[in-house]
């Protein structure tokens, strides 16, 4: 089969697109053949050593994958060769083919486009998690959105309005902003002087939650524009400044700094994570949220599709397709 493998750490650009041998399924395994693969921003960071977990080189990167079932190993009990899934994995979803544990894996209707489904995976499931379990987000609450026209940004304010809440896009272009308002922002705002459009954007409350996944000034701007009681999520440093956090702020303004980190929670608490995705399902079933799949790519171009993301260009999921023209 072709995958993508990363033989070094190193620049994306040096993603290599080979011939490797076919997965094998083991004891409670399935192998996938892929219908979409999601490009997800920490892919890049992956391959780039820069990222928490640093499997042995070469390996396969890629985190999320929808397809067919193509074969079973022993004590399957859940799924069989033909089934429609998405699958989590660790790592080896750049590929055409992609071998999961089966409690990792999700039937998907036959309707539901496969690139949906990986925006459904990782990005919404990202921003689900942070507003549900870690924000407790409710009817009524602000809701603050940086980097509001990437996929986890743009599923945070659909989930928002889906849950109540008033929400405030923050993007770095009139036409992200827009994007932002057409998935349900109330408002959408830019990057310059953050603290006082905050100000003014919540009517000087300040914000119940804020989901940030931007880091550096951005996240200490919207330190500064805490409700009593808020929420401040961290999600990510795209700007790729992890900031240096005064904890007399969250002092004096009253408010918790809450980490969220997917990844963990997925494998922590499988049994929430599956109550989640059905959520979702359910909403987009119901056209409440409705992921934005901006570009599809050919599996061979693996480095030109995250390096689009890590150059925050991508407006929406981006994704692979096997077997697509090369």
């Amino acid at each position: 089969m072709k995958a993508i493998l990363c033989d070094a750490y190193g620049p994306i650009a040096n993603l290599r697109y080979a011939d490797v041998p076919d997965p094998s399924p083991g004891p409670k395994e399935v192998v996938i053949r892929a219908e979409a693969i999601g490009v997800n921003y920490p892919d890049g960071l992956l391959v780039q050593g820069l990222y928490q977990a640093k499997p042995a080189v070469p390996f396969t990167p890629g985190m999320e994958a929808a397809g067919t079932i193509a074969a079973v190993g022993n004590d399957v009990s859940r799924f069989k060769p033909g089934d429609r899934v998405a699958a989590l994995a660790q790592l080896g979803a750049y590929a055409e083919l992609v071998k999961a544990h089966q409690n990792s894996v999700m039937p998907v209707p036959g309707a539901i486009d496969a690139g949906a489904v990986t925006a459904l995976m990782c990005g919404y499931g990202t921003a689900h998690h942070a507003l549900k379990q870690r924000a407790n987000l409710t009817p009524g609450e602000t809701l603050v959105v940086t980097g509001a026209a990437g996929l986890t940004g743009l599923a945070a304010v659909e989930i928002g309005k889906a849950k109540g809440a008033k929400v405030i896009a923050i993007a770095s272009s009139d036409a992200k902003r827009k994007t932002a308002i057409a998935h349900g922002a109330d408002v959408a705002i830019g990057y310059e002087n953050l603290k006082d459009a905050l100000k003014e954007a919540t009517g000087g409350n300040g914000a119940d939650v804020v989901f940030d996944v931007v880091g550096g000034d951005v996240f200490d701007a919207c330190a500064r524009a805490m409700a009593w009681g808020g929420r401040l999520l961290v999600i990510g440093f795209t700007s790729g400044n992890i900031p240096q956090f005064p904890v007399n702020l969250a002092l004096v303004k009253g408010f918790s700094v809450v980490g969220v980190f997917w990844g963990s929670f997925t494998a922590r608490e499988p049994k929430i994570y599956a109550e989640n995705m059905a959520e979702l399902l359910g909403w987009y079933a119901a056209g409440q949220v409705k992921p934005l799949v901006e570009k599809t790519y050919p599996l061979a171009q693996a480095a030109e599709a995250l390096q689009l993301i890590h150059d925050r260009k991508a407006i929406g999921k981006v994704v692979l397709v096997p077997g697509a023209a090369q």
